[in-house]
């Protein structure tokens, strides 16, 4: 008996390669890496399914555009507001249209329209793919010879990386507007002036580096959404999980690439 013990206590003490936590992350790294993987072995061949693109394109982009609408507008006279008294103190209020195009075509553009758009879509997908998952639709799927894969996947995350750079462009669009009513406000701007100011101070590496940031962001947010909720478990809480999972994974990730893209763009305006 004490024999049978020590064997069984052997066994689970040769179980993890490293450590427990070390080999479940390695495990989680191997599964992210075979289903991006998998993504693109897929995504290249038929059948495409494209009805299905569309209407998620539907769901991500036009459903998202009152939100997108509110939360530019205010971060366009907010941040309007926020820089009007540096720039006083220094006489440099007339810098303010220059300076409004440069922080929200850069940065604050893409990274506040993925942030949202992680909330509300990254949630809504995890949340969606989980409750297939639980509810064995997706098992269903495969037993009768589709490709859940495909329609499920494939299908959103090509919406995502369609459509948050067009939802970039129009926030864009829509807090340089709410920044031009603050301007015109304090300053009697008129508009002309104002957006010749904003197309003045940008760069044509401002824009590219704003849309690969959109594109990769659309990416990420379509791609944690739907692991996190293809590979849920555990029921209605798994579901629960997989929601709130994909929110804070997705926003991480977003950070993360923020950081790298800006060092990369920054390295590019020196050169």
């Amino acid at each position: 008996m004490n024999q049978n013990d020590n064997n069984t206590k052997n066994t689970r003490t040769r179980t993890y390669v490293t450590t427990r936590r070390l080999d479940r992350m390695f495990v989680e790294l191997a599964s992210v890496y075979r289903f991006i993987a998998r993504f693109f072995r897929e995504v290249f061949f038929p059948p495409y399914e494209i009805k299905e693109v569309i209407r998620q394109c539907y769901e991500i982009g036009v459903r998202s555009l009152p939100l997108i609408s509110l939360t530019g507008f205010i971060i366009g006279i907010v941040f309007t507001n926020q820089s009007r008294p540096s720039l006083a103190g220094f006489g440099a209020t007339a810098l303010l249209p220059a300076l409004i195009s440069v922080a929200i075509v850069r940065a604050m553009g893409p990274l506040v329209t993925a942030l949202i758009a992680s909330g509300r879509v990254g949630s809504n997908i995890g949340a969606e793919l989980g409750s297939m998952r639980v509810t064995e639709q997706i098992d269903a799927m495969e037993v009768s010879a589709t490709k859940p894969f495909k329609f499920l996947v494939v299908t959103r995350v090509l919406a995502s990386t369609f459509m948050i750079p067009a939802l970039t462009m129009y926030t864009t669009l829509v807090s340089l507007l709410g920044g031009y009513l603050n301007v015109h406000q304090n300053e009697q701007t008129t508009i002309t002036t104002f957006f010749y100011q904003v197309f003045e101070a940008i760069t044509f590496l401002d824009i590219i580096s704003s849309s690969v940031k959109s594109v990769v962001f659309g990416f990420t947010i379509g791609m944690v959404g739907c692991y996190k909720g293809y590979n849920s478990s555990k029921g209605t809480e798994g579901v629960g999980k997989a929601a709130n999972s994909s929110v804070v994974t997705a926003m991480f990730l977003i950070f993360i690439e923020e950081l790298l893209i800006m060092q990369i763009v920054n390295a590019l305006r020196v050169m």
